[in-house]
């Protein structure tokens, strides 16, 4: 499976779009379920898919902040979108786990974990900064003192082909981030679409096997030029922008910045930001008991800095106040996470922009901040 650091020396090569179907059967008969983008609810979301038939063909969306719309493009690309609501963490970190469970019997409670093992997935459609928000919950999830079982099972389990983006929303700032737009590294396989086909690349063994079973013919000079080309459009597509210089002691220097009391008369603490980042990882954890009380589990679930109870402890909550629970995630993101993981918990994917009701958007609060310090 895909490791952030794997690499692959082998030759790229070229899939047509005719020929494409045939990786839904080659990744059937290594028995992988695929999950990718498709259109629900007026919304690109992850799910899973059979066919290229059920891909958001000639599909894009338009965002702002506080705005998503997904529009007919003038032609058919069929990977001609950003990020939607959806992140790949649902797959690997799900909303809500049984982690164990228990059952009253003759002899007293019996207990037992819930190893149950998920089925092998593949990614179809991961983005650069994607790939890097996996790694960031790698590092929280694998990489410290303390592994985490349930994500451990899904991580090994999956496969991940990765798609270069080839445009960017108005929220994006993954360059700020060194995140994307291209895929560098992360990926079991590598896809960068062109009007016909896809110039496919390989990161890991695994990935070139299943290469190797496709319809593909060797990628001809043309063809990298035109993929270094689409993948450059992005790039110059990039409106947004943070500057991380010394991010770390910025805020941690300013807790009492005025700057906070102004964002808190706008955010609602409604905790979209956190169920759309591709890196939040807080929980809660309760316990579940059936009508006849016999039977018990022990359920995670999914839970936020914004809601006001997350913070309940000793009689009373911390973080009593909006202001606050926005400081402390603002804060959190960009600054003690590189205290915690060497690495900052951002990657530019503008979700948290995008899907704010309001619009807040952290890199004008970032660069507020910096603009009244200096």
């Amino acid at each position: 499976m895909a490791k952030s650091q794997e690499t692959d020396d082998r030759p790229p090569r070229y899939l047509a779009k005719a020929a494409f179907n045939r990786l839904f059967a080659v990744l059937a008969e290594r028995g992988y379920q695929v999950l990718g983008p498709t259109i629900d609810q007026e919304a690109i979301v992850y799910a899973p898919i059979r066919s290229v038939e059920d891909l958001p063909r000639g599909w894009t969306d338009e965002q702002a902040p506080g705005k998503y719309r997904i529009v007919r493009r003038d032609d058919e690309q069929w990977f001609g979108f950003v990020v939607g609501p959806h992140s790949w963490k649902r797959y690997l970190f799900p909303p809500l786990t049984t982690v164990s469970k228990a059952d009253k019997t003759a002899d007293g409670w019996q207990f037992k974990s819930a190893d149950d093992s998920p089925p092998k997935q593949a990614f179809l459609g991961v983005r650069a900064c994607e790939i890097a928000a996996i790694q960031v919950q790698d590092r929280v999830f694998l990489n410290g003192s303390f592994v985490d079982p349930v994500y451990q099972r899904q991580r090994s389990q999956s496969l991940i082909i990765a798609v270069n983006c080839t445009q960017a929303a108005p929220t994006c700032f993954c360059t700020s981030m060194n995140t994307g737009p291209e895929c560098q590294s992360g990926y079991d396989i590598a896809l960068t679409e062109l009007p016909e086909g896809f110039v496919v690349e390989t990161g890991t063994p695994e990935g070139a096997a299943i290469v190797a079973d496709l319809e593909t013919r060797p990628v001809e000079a043309d063809d990298l030029g035109a993929a270094k080309i689409a993948r450059q459009q992005a790039v110059d597509q990039i409106q947004r922008s943070l500057n991380t210089d010394g991010i770390r002691n910025l805020l941690l220097g300013n807790l009492n910045h005025s700057r906070w009391d102004d964002v808190a008369s706008r955010c609602l603490s409604c905790s979209n930001c956190t169920m759309v980042c591709p890196t939040c990882f807080c929980a809660s954890v309760e316990e579940v008991a059936d009508l006849s009380g016999d039977h018990v589990e022990r359920q995670r679930k999914w839970d936020s800095c914004f809601s006001i109870d997350f913070s309940y402890m000793n009689g009373g909550e911390v973080r009593d106040q909006i202001r606050s629970r926005y400081r402390q995630w603002l804060t959190h993101k960009l600054a003690s996470w590189i205290d915690q993981f060497g690495t900052s918990g951002c990657v530019g994917c503008g979700r948290c922009i995008t899907w704010c009701p309001v619009g807040i958007d952290l890199t004008e609060e970032v660069a507020a901040i910096r603009g009244a310090t200096q």
